[in-house]
């Protein structure tokens, strides 16, 4: 079977002075035009390429890398419109259209936005959707508290920010124990904070356990010993301050402050720690 709008791996059937030809068992002969072909490139070989529609929307293929391939989400610039819909970059010669039927809300020139990529089933082209619920699960039952995941941040609501988690599913941080800035289209580490009732994914950016307070505090006298057993971070620092050296939020950073300083391993002043 041949995916469009994914990666496969193609025989070379013939070779010609407009490109060479691939062999597919869905679209029959296939062109990869001469400006993608290499000399070591012969017939009967087996090469990996992309396969989408071009600018007359023949299925053709390529050996440049798009930012996503069906059946995932990417974060797109729109760089034009028309009377279809919403044009994005996705890193191929011929833009890649999101319907007006399929943007949850008007998509403006200039703007990114989080799209997922699927194939159209009346038009068979690639196409794009600002509409992540219509194909992303919000059921994370098959997901466990405290599994590692990866998101992407892809919109807010009154409680915090959206994710898609490890591209199949939809989750959850929330304003108050999120303690970094979030930005749209960022990929982030994060863990499962709990599965609702109603089947949906809470995510927090970490998690509260003894070797991570153990790691903190650790890391916290590693800082005071390189930098001459004094730092000015402390627990009235800004929370970004405090990321940004130690990766850990600005409670976990008192609660560990709070730890050396009764092992008596610290002291504490209004400006500034000292190791003991």
């Amino acid at each position: 079977m041949t995916d469009l709008g994914r990666y496969n791996r193609l025989r070379i059937v013939k070779r010609t002075d407009i490109g060479i030809f691939l062999d597919t068992d869905d679209f029959g002969e296939i062109l990869l035009p001469r400006k993608y072909v290499l000399d070591t490139m012969r017939p009967g070989d087996d090469i990996e390429v992309f396969i989408y529609n071009d600018s007359e929307d023949r299925v053709v293929a390529t050996t440049l890398t798009p930012r996503a391939q069906v059946g995932e989400c990417a974060y797109l610039k729109v760089v034009g419109s028309s009377k279809f819909g919403a044009f994005l970059d996705w890193g191929l010669p011929k833009d890649l259209l999101v319907p007006f039927s399929e943007q949850q809300k008007p998509m403006q020139k200039g703007y990114s936005y989080t799209v997922y990529l699927f194939v159209d089933k009346t038009t068979q082209r690639i196409a794009a959707s600002t509409r992540l619920e219509d194909y992303l699960s919000m059921d994370g039952s098959g997901f466990k508290p405290r599994q590692s995941v990866d998101c992407l941040i892809y919109g807010n609501s009154d409680l915090g920010f959206k994710a898609v988690v490890n591209g199949t599913h939809l989750g959850q941080f929330y304003s108050n124990e999120t303690f970094q800035r979030l930005h749209y289209g960022e990929k982030i580490g994060a863990y499962i904070k709990r599965i609702r009732s109603d089947g949906r994914i809470d995510l927090v950016l970490q998690l509260p356990s003894q070797q991570g307070r153990d790691q903190l505090s650790d890391a916290i006298v590693s800082h005071l010993r390189q930098n001459q057993g004094v730092s000015t971070l402390t627990d009235k620092s800004p929370p970004d301050d405090i990321y940004r050296t130690f990766g850990a939020s600005k409670a976990n950073f008192k609660k560990a402050l709070g730890r050396l300083y009764k092992q008596g391993r610290i002291a504490i002043e209004k400006h500034r720690i000292t190791l003991l």
